[in-house]
């Protein structure tokens, strides 16, 4: 399934077809209220408050309103305004139907939002809860399990699921099973158990598995909700007396060859399968945040729509100077916190993008600080030693500078700086990397780049890189780039994305779940799913 137009991802909470937001000074309330008819494409009905890729633009959208527009809010509740039920999770109708590239980059995009609701918790100190005031599953039950608390309605009917197994012969789509086990702690028996029930659990039982935190009769749900988030409000960090900032509307000409905001372009060429992606720095205010939100917009565009573009050639343009002092204005107040928050989250996305990632640093380049992050998240970066100045200092030269940022501010999902990624197991090496203006002589000697042709090979050898690129199985390189790109240690976050990649890609295009007798094709049909029984 795909849209016949272009999908976009920027929203307001006055043309929400599916969420009610609403802020009551420190608490805040999303309420899921699918509109059934409002599907982001034909051909399915968004029945029990199931979502679809649309709905949940919508609640990343109103996640990142939440951040930026209301620094007083310091509790977010999530639950549903239908009765009976909070959400039956993704639709299964319209995962039947989509082509498997579609699935994929939705499971990916939810897993994201999912992990922002929790980077909101960790770091802005909007602490989010579920209010789960109905029957609860899959997706639904994912939602639930992004908060720091889950209260679970006690109506002796209401209960909480992830059904995938055995009903659709597919795996929780983002990130279910480990959340289960390594955020709710949830026994590895007890998991077993609840993944394999397709009527999930219910009241004390849920409360005894660490599934919810909490049952609550229904006559006194919403009294005990606003109560538990009125106290989760009083231990945040979140200030006070402060004034949010508005997230305008996004301004992005868009053509058949080329999508272009202020800061940030993409020249699509569709007979190479590439993209070529600029980030202007500059010296304005709000430079920052209208970037990342312009970039994190490009990326989510390209990645739904343009799934043959393969390849993603990334530059910079403009004075590092602006940078720096970009990077020296932040300061410890909310809102700085806020926009370094959303321009880790964007980078994170970035890797986790299942595309080809090339920098290219010329001496137009801004490879500096926060923008230098971009080429340390490609696969590879080439840095153009040309042509012959007498001054290899010359500011005419292409050059790198690594700063303070480099080092600790925009960790990966793995918990390590993109340096300490790259330079993993050589914390010597690490050490004496230089705070300054490199050469590209000395970005080779450092280890900073990927090779260094001068101005006469320069051509050549990115021609050669790309046609070698676009030689070899898309499939295979996007497993071995997800290898490595995230090197060391592993994370809630990593085992999500690499289980994602590794088990739901494969599930997803086995018979048993999507072909003609799969339990996707026959979910609901009233006929049963024919299973190969072959362990493989």
């Amino acid at each position: 399934m795909a849209s016949t137009d272009a999908v976009t991802f920027d929203r307001h909470p006055a043309s929400y077809r599916h969420w009610r937001l609403t802020v009551e000074g420190a608490v805040a309330w999303l309420e899921l209220d699918v509109d059934e008819q409002g599907g982001l494409v034909p051909g399915y009905e968004l029945k029990l408050n199931s979502y679809d890729l649309g709905v949940d633009i919508e609640l990343y959208d109103a996640t990142q309103r939440l951040r930026f527009e209301h620094p007083e809010v310091r509790a977010v509740v999530i639950t549903s305004a239908k009765e009976k039920v909070f959400c039956a999770g993704a639709n299964i109708r319209m995962l039947a139907a989509s082509e498997h590239q579609w699935k994929v980059n939705f499971c990916k995009f939810t897993n994201e939002t999912r992990n922002a609701i929790e980077d909101a918790t960790a770091h802005s100190g909007q602490i989010y809860l579920a209010a789960v005031n109905g029957t609860c599953a899959g997706g639904g039950y994912e939602i639930a399990l992004a908060c720091e608390k889950i209260l679970l309605v006690d109506d002796n009917s209401s209960t909480v699921a992830l059904p995938e197994v055995p009903l659709l012969g597919v795996l929780p789509g983002t990130g279910g099973l480990t959340r289960v086990v390594d955020k709710r702690r949830v026994r590895k028996d007890l998991a077993d158990v609840f993944a394999t029930r397709p009527d999930g659990v219910k009241g004390k039982t849920a409360v005894e598995w660490r599934l919810v935190d909490e049952l609550v009769p229904r006559q006194e749900f919403r009294e005990t909700v606003k109560r538990r988030a009125q106290e989760l409000a009083e231990t945040s960090s979140r200030p006070s007396g402060v004034t949010g900032v508005e997230l305008a509307p996004l301004e992005c000409e868009s053509t058949d060859g080329e999508l272009r905001y202020r800061f940030v372009r993409a020249e699509l060429d569709r007979a190479l399968g590439l993209v070529s992606i600029t980030v202007r720095a500059s010296a304005e205010d709000g430079w920052l945040l209208r970037m990342t939100r312009e970039l994190d917009d490009l990326i989510l565009r390209l990645r739904t729509n343009e799934p043959e573009l393969g390849t993603w050639l990334l530059r910079t343009e403009g004075d590092p100077a602006d940078v720096l002092a970009q990077e020296q204005a932040l300061s410890d107040d909310w809102l700085s916190n806020e926009i370094v928050h959303f321009y880790k989250r964007t980078l994170k996305r970035l890797d986790v993008t299942s595309r080809s990632l090339i920098a290219l640093i010329e001496p137009s380049s801004c490879a500096a600080g926060l923008l230098f992050e971009l080429a340390l998240a490609c696969d590879r970066q080439y840095i153009l030693d040309g042509p012959p100045i007498d001054d290899e200092d010359s500011a005419d030269r292409a050059s790198i500078t690594l700063t303070e940022a480099n080092f600790g501010m925009f960790p990966m999902g793995n918990g390590l700086t993109r340096l300490e990624s790259r330079f993993y197991g050589d914390a010597e090496h690490l050490a004496a990397l230089p705070r300054t203006r490199l050469s590209p002589a000395e970005a080779v000697e450092h280890g900073l780049v990927t090779d260094a042709p001068d101005d006469l090979d320069w051509e050549d050898e990115i021609r050669i890189a790309l046609e070698g690129r676009a030689s070899l199985s898309p499939d295979a390189l996007s497993g071995m780039e997800a290898n490595h790109r995230f090197v060391g240690p592993e994370t809630i976050e990593t085992k999500i994305f690499g289980r994602l990649a590794a088990w739901q890609n494969w599930i997803f295009t086995r018979p048993n779940a999507s072909g003609e007798e799969g339990a996707l094709r026959r979910y609901g049909t009233g006929q049963k799913a024919v299973f190969d029984r072959k362990r493989v």
